[in-house]
C-alpha cells in the first residue's frame, strides 16, 4: 500500500480553464491521489477571474504562481508565459519544495522542468516527469526558424538530460526521449481514457463525419474539409460536423466556404462534452488530420462509442498506434485529400461491421487503454521512490 505522499503537480493549464489531453491527465490525477488521501497541490498560471470558486476538488491545493496570460500568439505558443511560469515554479519549489516527497511536472513548458530539476537535490523531493511529446530538431525550427528552433531544441535537450523519473504516452515519443539520451528507464503509459469501460452496442450510422479538436495549425482543419468535399462527391448525403475552435478557426471557414460544402458542413465552435459525445455516437467516423499528436484520446473516445477513426500517418502522429487498419478504423497513407477521402469513402462502405469490429477492439483493450491502469502506475512509481 503506498504510505502517504505530499504531491506537487505542475504544468501551466488547469481544466476545464483551457482544454486539452494534458490538462484531463492531471486534473484526474489531483483528484484521484486526494481521493486516495495524499496531499496534493497544483502549480498553475491562473486561467480564471480573481476569487472565483474553481471547477475542481477542494482538496487539491490550487496555487497560480503567474498573472493571466495569453498562451498563444498567431496559433503558437507565445515564450513569455513559459518563462513566467518558470520563474515562478523556482520561486515555488526554493520556498516551499522542501514540503513535497514528489514534485510531478509536465515537460512542457520546459522552464518549469528546468527550474524542478535544478532544486530536486537542494529539496529533497523525486522528480516525475511526463513527456507528451518530444519535438525533433526539424520540427522546432519549422515552429520557431532556425535560430529560435536551435534554441528550442537545446532547451529540451536540458530537460532530457536532467535525472527524473520518466513517462511517455506513445511508443514514438519513448524511443525519441532514449534516443535523446535520457538517463533512466522510461514507462510508457498507454491509458488515458476515463470513460466507462464497457463498449457500447454498434448500430448502424448517419453518413456524418465529425472532426473535434482546438483549430491550432497542426490540426489542419482546412485539410479536413477538403478530404471531406472530395468524400462527399462518392456518399450521398454525407455531412460534416466540425467542433473546436481556436486561431485557425477563420481558415476552417475559409475552406468550408471555398468548397462549396456550407449546406453540408457544420462548425459550432467548442459545444459541451455532452452535446459532442451524442455527435460521435450518432456518426460514421471521426476524422483527425493532425500532423501532430502526442496520443490521440479522440480516438479511443471515439472507439467507446462503436465509431471508427480515420487518422493521417506522418512522423510526429503518435495517434497511429491507436489505430488497427480495418478493425477500429484507418490510416490514411499520406495527405493528399484525395487519400483521406478514400478513407471515408472505405468505412461508408464497411458500414455497421466495422462499427461491430470498432466496439470489440474496444472491448479487448479497454483496460490497457484506461486512465485507471496509468494512474496505477504512477502511484506504483511514487511509493518505489519514497521507499528508497
Amino acid at each position: 500500500m503506498l504510505p502517504l505522499v505530499r504531491v506537487c503537480l505542475v504544468y501551466d493549464c488547469l481544466f476545464p480553464y483551457t482544454v486539452g489531453g494534458a490538462e484531463r491527465w492531471y486534473r484526474s490525477l489531483a483528484e484521484r491521489l486526494v481521493a486516495d488521501g495524499h496531499d496534493v497541490t497544483y502549480v498553475t498560471l491562473r486561467q480564471w477571474n480573481r476569487g472565483k470558486q474553481l471547477d475542481l476538488d477542494r482538496r487539491v491545493r490550487v496555487v497560480s504562481v503567474g498573472p493571466r496570460m495569453e498562451l498563444y500568439a498567431d496559433g503558437r505558443r507565445r515564450v513569455m508565459p513559459p518563462i513566467v511560469f518558470g520563474f515562478g515554479v523556482f520561486t515555488h519549489l526554493l520556498r516551499r519544495g522542501g514540503d513535497y516527497d514528489v514534485v510531478h511536472t509536465a515537460s512542457f513548458p520546459y522552464f518549469s522542468l528546468l527550474a524542478a530539476a535544478l532544486l530536486r537535490r537542494f529539496r529533497g523531493y523525486q522528480l516525475v516527469v511526463d513527456w507528451h511529446e518530444i519535438w525533433t530538431k526539424a520540427y522546432w525550427r519549422e515552429y520557431l526558424g532556425r535560430f529560435g528552433g536551435t534554441l528550442g531544441y537545446l532547451v529540451q535537450l536540458l530537460c532530457v538530460r536532467a535525472p527524473q523519473r520518466a513517462f511517455c504516452f506513445s511508443q514514438l515519443h519513448a524511443a525519441r526521449l532514449r534516443a535523446e539520451g535520457l538517463r533512466g528507464e522510461v514507462t510508457v503509459l498507454e491509458g488515458e481514457y476515463g470513460g466507462p469501460s464497457e463498449a457500447a452496442v454498434a448500430h448502424p450510422a448517419e453518413p456524418v463525419v465529425v472532426f473535434a479538436g482546438r483549430l491550432i495549425h497542426e490540426k489542419r482543419p482546412e485539410l479536413a474539409v477538403a478530404a471531406f468535399a472530395v468524400a462527399a462527391t462518392s456518399i450521398a448525403g454525407l455531412r460534416g460536423e466540425f467542433f473546436g475552435d481556436g486561431p485557425e478557426r477563420a481558415t476552417l471557414l475559409a475552406a468550408i466556404s471555398a468548397h462549396n460544402v456550407t449546406d453540408r458542413v457544420s462548425a459550432p465552435g467548442f459545444v459541451a462534452v455532452g452535446e459532442l459525445e451524442r455527435a460521435l455516437r450518432g456518426a460514421m467516423c471521426m476524422l483527425s488530420t493532425s500532423r501532430r499528436e502526442g496520443y490521440g484520446l479522440i480516438v479511443i473516445e471515439a472507439a467507446a462509442l462503436a465509431v471508427p477513426s480515420i487518422v493521417v500517418a506522418g512522423e510526429d502522429n503518435a495517434a497511429v498506434e491507436l489505430i488497427v487498419d480495418g478493425v477500429n478504423g484507418f490510416v490514411a497513407a499520406d495527405d493528399r485529400p484525395d487519400t483521406i477521402a478514400r478513407a471515408i469513402v472505405q468505412v461508408h462502405e464497411l458500414g455497421l461491421s466495422l462499427r461491430e469490429s470498432t466496439a470489440r477492439w474496444f472491448a479487448e483493450n479497454a483496460q490497457r487503454l484506461s486512465l485507471e491502469s496509468s494512474l496505477e502506475a504512477v502511484l506504483a512509481s511514487y511509493a518505489a521512490g519514497v521507499r528508497r
